[in-house]
């Protein structure tokens, strides 16, 4: 699956939620490809030719939707997220 083929049916199946879970996972969805976008420096055209990335926005989802406290817990990162994401990364200094 291509990184814009991801629609929020595949976030609510992956997280295990419900339907009435919809619109926030929509919105967590939105956050997950920018962030993504971000932090790699490119394009979703870029984005969809990396087949590892739609885990990482699926696992970056559930993380979002789990932990949805703003607090910080021993400065973990997910590692599968972020050497996913920072593989691909172009505009590192």
């Amino acid at each position: 699956m291509k990184f814009s083929q991801i629609t929020v049916d595949e976030v609510v199946e992956y997280c295990n939620a419900y339907e009435s879970d919809k619109k926030i996972l929509n919105i967590i969805l939105v956050a997950a490809k920018s962030h993504i976008k971000g932090i790699t420096g490119r394009t979703e055209e870029d984005l969809d030719k990396l087949e590892d990335v739609t885990i990482a926005v699926l696992i970056l989802c559930n993380e979002m939707f789990e932990n949805r406290l703003f607090s910080v817990e021993n400065n973990k990162v997910n590692l599968v997220v972020d050497s996913i994401i920072n593989k691909y990364s172009i505009n590192l200094l």
